[in-house]
């Protein structure tokens, strides 16, 4: 949905390097679970943790209303920001599932987001989220 606009490339190129290529799921919950953590930093300051929460609520309603999953533990995450729970629920999916998930719901988040204050400034207040991404380790060369 989100894959040619610039936020949605920059989403998935941040995840792709927070995941590292990794064949674990437990590095792709904790990529997406850590974007979400450096989201809420970035954002609380400006819109509060409930405006935060509020916005994580909505991408989760709207990618489960788009992708139903089985049983209601995702239903769940609705209810508040409970990060270690979505890592959690997370672990038990495949990894092109996980990585479905995250990059779908961290774009609807910052279409949400965008919508809500403008592109520019949702690029701005995001800005270190996806400094971040890139100022860790270097990717390993695992082909070896």
């Amino acid at each position: 949905m989100f894959a040619d606009s610039e936020a949605g490339q920059r989403i998935a190129t941040c995840l792709t390097h927070r995941v590292n290529g990794s064949a674990e799921l437990s590095q792709v919950a904790e990529a997406i679970t850590s974007m979400f953590e450096d989201i809420n930093t970035s954002l609380i300051p400006i819109i509060g943790p409930k405006g935060v929460a509020a916005l994580y609520r909505r991408s989760l309603h709207l990618y489960i209303s788009k992708h139903p999953l089985p049983g209601d533990n995702y239903k769940m995450l609705v209810v508040g920001m409970d990060l270690q729970q979505l890592k959690a629920l997370l672990a038990e999916e495949s990894i092109a599932d996980a990585l479905l998930f995250g990059q779908e719901v961290l774009n609807t988040f910052h279409a949400l987001l965008a919508t809500l204050i403008g592109p520019s400034l949702a690029a701005r207040l995001l800005l270190d989220v996806w400094e971040h991404s890139f100022s860790g380790p270097p990717a390993q060369d695992i082909s070896r």
